[in-house]
């Protein structure tokens, strides 16, 4: 075996003896090398609150056949080194532990033909488990306006904006990864299952744990730091004050990634979280995919339109042809000596500009004078 697969190997079985995203099992290994951590393992030099139970142990002790094992069910292990490795997840070394998780994770297991290495340019949608008909309907709008450019899309595959995201990506056409709590092998939650089989036939479903493990609130903390490390930028919509999407943004705040937030109703309790992130400045306030593209893009890509209501034909008038505009009744016809004492302008001048605005559809001569046309109401 090369000094790679040996690696690889130590990888696995440190995997199965420590908990997904601990800090210290990952500052050793990037200070030591899993090797060297592994050997001292091996000699009974442990590290406390390590996997005790013996599937953990047989893991550990048997990584090949582990590696053998998820092959079988089509799942790939990266590490750091492999042409796929998402180098951009190496920037968690430098980043504190949140919550007791934290560093760069010992590999990823992986299910499906999308390559890690490619995710550079991707962007996350997060946000609430209870997401209301208006979070789920953005969160899937800006999922696909992003997909459509070819970004793909990072999500956590469970109930809610996640979901939306996930589904809004497939429909416009792109990419989209899950990044899972439990082993890549399992669908969690189990009601979208038929949701991340899609993902891995086309897309893929990635796990820092071991295939076969069960979800823990612990892994969910280790998955979002994951999540916001993959992606260029992560975008919260609908996270009550204590959403584990709030999680997710801090990492991506810590990580210097752009934090984007879609405001909600004020009175609304799923969007509060959202809300706070936008008052204390940590999260830029973005309503719509292209305004999501235009954050993470280089700078002059994908600028967006600046919302303006439609023009109307009274826009291009001058300042006293809008006065004279103004000076006629809406429903009794004036005569024009009346309009002009009104617009406080001479008669002649009045004359020629009623016969302006006659022409553009904004007033009409009826026995007696003037009123405005319909078109003046619009």
């Amino acid at each position: 075996m090369t000094a790679a697969d040996d690696d690889r190997l130590a990888r696995i079985a440190l995997s199965a003896v420590g908990e997904p995203g601990d800090p210290r099992l990952a500052d050793l290994v990037t200070a030591h090398g899993a090797l060297a951590v592994h050997d001292r393992l091996l000699g009974d030099h442990g590290i406390d609150d390590l996997q005790t139970d013996p599937a953990a142990r047989r893991s550990a002790t048997d990584p090949q056949r582990t590696l053998a094992d998820a092959a079988r069910l089509g799942l790939r292990f990266l590490v750091p080194g492999d042409p796929e490795w998402p180098v951009q997840l190496d920037d968690l070394a430098a980043a504190a532990p949140l919550q007791r998780r934290g560093g760069v994770p010992l590999g990823l297991w992986v299910r499906g033909p999308a390559r890690l290495d490619e995710l550079v340019s991707s962007v996350a949608v997060v946000g609430s488990r209870s997401a209301t008909t208006y979070g789920a309907d953005v969160a899937a709008d800006v999922a696909a306006t992003v997909a459509e450019t070819g970004r793909a899309v990072v999500s956590g595959a469970a109930f809610g904006i996640d979901q939306a995201g996930h589904r809004g990506a497939l429909a416009g056409g792109g990419t989209t990864i899950a990044v899972l709590a439990c082993g890549a092998d399992r669908a969690y939650p189990a009601a979208h299952l038929q949701l991340i089989e899609h993902i891995a036939a086309h897309g893929a479903v990635v796990s820092e744990a071991l295939p076969g493990w069960a979800p823990t609130r612990l892994r969910f903390l280790a998955r979002n730091r994951l999540i916001a490390g993959l992606t260029t930028g992560t975008v919260v919509v609908e996270a009550a004050v204590r959403s584990g999407a709030l999680n997710t943004a801090n990492w991506a705040s810590r990580l210097n990634r752009h934090l984007l937030g879609v405001p909600g109703p004020v009175t609304s309790g799923p969007s509060q979280g959202v809300h706070q992130l936008i008052r204390s400045g940590a999260a830029t306030l973005v309503t719509s995919g292209a305004e999501v593209l235009e954050a993470v893009g280089a700078v002059g890509e994908h600028l967006a339109a600046e919302p303006r209501g439609r023009d109307r034909a009274r826009d291009r008038l001058s300042t006293r042809q809008q006065q004279v505009l103004d000076a006629v009744p809406a429903v009794r016809p004036a005569p024009e000596a009346s309009i002009a004492r009104t617009a406080g302008l001479g008669l002649a001048d009045v004359r020629g500009m009623l016969a302006v605005l006659a022409e553009l559809g904004l007033v009409e001569q009826e026995q007696g004078g003037w009123r405005l046309a319909a078109l003046a109401h619009e």
